[in-house]
């Protein structure tokens, strides 16, 4: 079981609002904010002048693994996030090969699952060559779609200049 962690005099930022106040931690979860005494056994922290913010979640990364990981990978990129308060990300597909089918968006998951220090999720790619294939799935599982522009859309496969690709999405 971990030690209690209290930070004491803390200008919390959530919702809008900030508060000096005290927040204390048990396990990996906030337990109590507001006026808590020390008590022997907590990591007493002092944050006074400090901030404490909420987690950030990034809803656009392009982490590059698999098949760019000479740029970086999941493991790095998450730890950079991390450092940087983001808690959370979602990946886009433009990866290689991408993400144009559920067997490679479960190998992403696969790898995440071993390599991210955050909590992750991953974005499917659709483009005019794979679109009949995707409107055959149950999709329900999907965190979402992307057709991510440029990077993998052919010319004349970019779904935002495709009305009639758009009315079968979202019909």
């Amino acid at each position: 079981m971990s030690t209690p962690t209290l930070i004491q005099q803390v200008t919390l930022v959530n919702e809008g609002q900030s508060q000096v106040t005290d927040v204390l931690i048990a396990g990996e979860r906030i337990q109590q904010i507001g006026s808590i005494p020390a008590q022997d056994g907590f990591r007493v922290i002092d944050g006074r002048g400090k901030f404490l913010l909420p987690g950030v979640i990034d809803a656009q990364v392009h982490f590059r693994e698999p098949g760019l990981t000479h740029k970086a990978d999941l493991h790095s990129e998450s730890k950079a996030a991390v450092a940087g308060g983001v808690t959370s990300f979602i990946d886009m597909p433009n990866t290689r090969p991408n993400t144009l089918n559920l067997e490679l968006l479960a190998e992403k998951y696969q790898i995440a699952s071993q390599k991210s220090l955050a909590n992750y999720g991953f974005l499917l790619g659709i483009n005019g060559e794979n679109l009949d294939e995707v409107m055959q799935w149950d999709t329900s599982g999907l965190l979402a779609i992307t057709d991510d522009g440029l990077y993998f859309s052919g010319k004349g496969n970019i779904l935002a200049d495709r009305p009639d690709m758009l009315e079968r999405i979202f019909s």
